[in-house]
């Protein structure tokens, strides 16, 4: 390993750097880390740990600050100099500092990762409604798509997809479709705390007999982030005001939902609990009974003002690797009011960039 480090250094000699990098060159980093006001662009040496920055195992920071020869959590030499390295020559690859978070399951429209990411999500949802509302169950099959265009900036598609039932009063048909912006505000790969905000804007493009399509449009303000707070320990929150343009037709619902997550070591498992609580702002005048829609409805419910429903979930997921994630969740009321909700099946498969 010293020789090879000998000859990155001597490599590294010979082409010109700024002034603050060449002061790194041959100097130890063992026991004594440069920081960036002693000389270290960006406070990273050849060889420097990289312990609790989510980098792969063994993989040295860069000289450059980061993980990798130049800097950048989990990219190689070869993608860092490859300058057109882009999905469809217009989208970066996810953050790669944070690769021990899992994404939160449910309230999947609106619980959203804080990471900046470039994926594509498959969600399927076996709903099971109460007896007072006919009981039986309604399925989602449903697809989210999420882009990043820079670090910090991404393009996310959180709704949409198609609906089946067997309950009375909900018909098959399509979801609304929903899409926004989510903009990364704090970072710090240290500690592992990353926290980001965003909107979106829901279509009311959906099918009525589905009980989509109504109104005029709901906008969606969130903030969402997470943290390592214990080794192996990660914790997601995330709070959100859904704001429909007629407020007759749809309810104004504030939400706050949190993730919590065990990651099993090095197995690639991780056991999960979450809680989602609803808290609807404003009464409705569109349905005939005081009943809340939770997170894929909003029926604009008279009655609702002031109302809370709060469901809670456990689950697991595996990681075969850093780029994908196959999990299921169980989900039912912990409030005494039930609104749709008996209990949900949740099973989501991500694939990443």
């Amino acid at each position: 390993m010293s020789c090879l480090r000998r000859l990155i250094v001597g490599l590294m000699m010979a082409i010109p750097l700024p002034a603050m990098a060449q002061d790194c060159i041959g100097k130890s980093c063992i026991g004594d880390p440069f920081a960036a006001d002693e000389g270290c662009l960006g406070g990273g040496c050849v060889g420097e740990g990289c312990a609790g920055e989510g980098c792969s195992a063994g993989q040295g920071c860069g000289l450059l600050g980061g993980c990798g020869l130049f800097g950048g959590c989990g990219h190689d030499l070869g993608s860092l100099l490859v300058s057109d390295d882009k999905l469809l020559g217009l989208f970066v690859h996810s953050d790669q500092c944070f690769t021990n978070f899992i994404s939160p399951m449910t309230n999947p429209v609106y619980f959203e990762d804080p990471r900046t990411l470039t994926e594509a999500r498959f969600i399927f949802i076996n709903h099971h409604l109460p007896a007072n509302l006919g009981g039986q169950n309604v399925q989602v099959i449903a697809a989210q798509a999420r882009v990043a265009l820079t670090d910090k900036l991404s393009i996310i598609a959180t709704k949409d997809g198609f609906i089946t039932s067997q309950n009375p009063i909900v018909q098959d048909g399509f979801a609304d479709v929903s899409a926004g912006l989510k903009y990364n505000i704090f970072r710090d790969v240290e500690t592992q705390t990353i926290a980001s905000v965003g909107t979106t804007f829901e279509m009311p493009v959906g099918s009525t007999r589905s009980l989509q399509g109504n109104g005029d449009g709901e906008f969606h303000l969130f903030a969402t982030g997470g943290t390592e707070f214990l080794p192996y320990w990660h914790w997601v929150s995330g709070t959100g005001f859904r704001l429909p343009v007629d407020r007759s037709a749809e309810n104004q619902i504030w939400y706050w939902s949190n993730h919590i997550d065990r990651q099993l070591g090095d197995s690639g498992l991780y056991l999960f609990t979450e809680c989602n609580w609803y808290s609807y702002m404003s009464s409705g005048t569109a349905f005939p009974a005081p009943i809340g829609g939770d997170d894929l409805f909003n029926f604009g419910s008279p009655g609702m003002g002031g109302a809370n429903f709060v469901s809670g979930a456990f689950g697991v997921k595996y990681k075969p690797s850093v780029n994908s994630e196959l999990g299921l969740a169980y989900e039912f009321p912990y409030s005494q009011r039930k609104d749709i909700m008996k209990d949900r099946l949740t099973v989501d498969f991500i694939i990443r960039y």
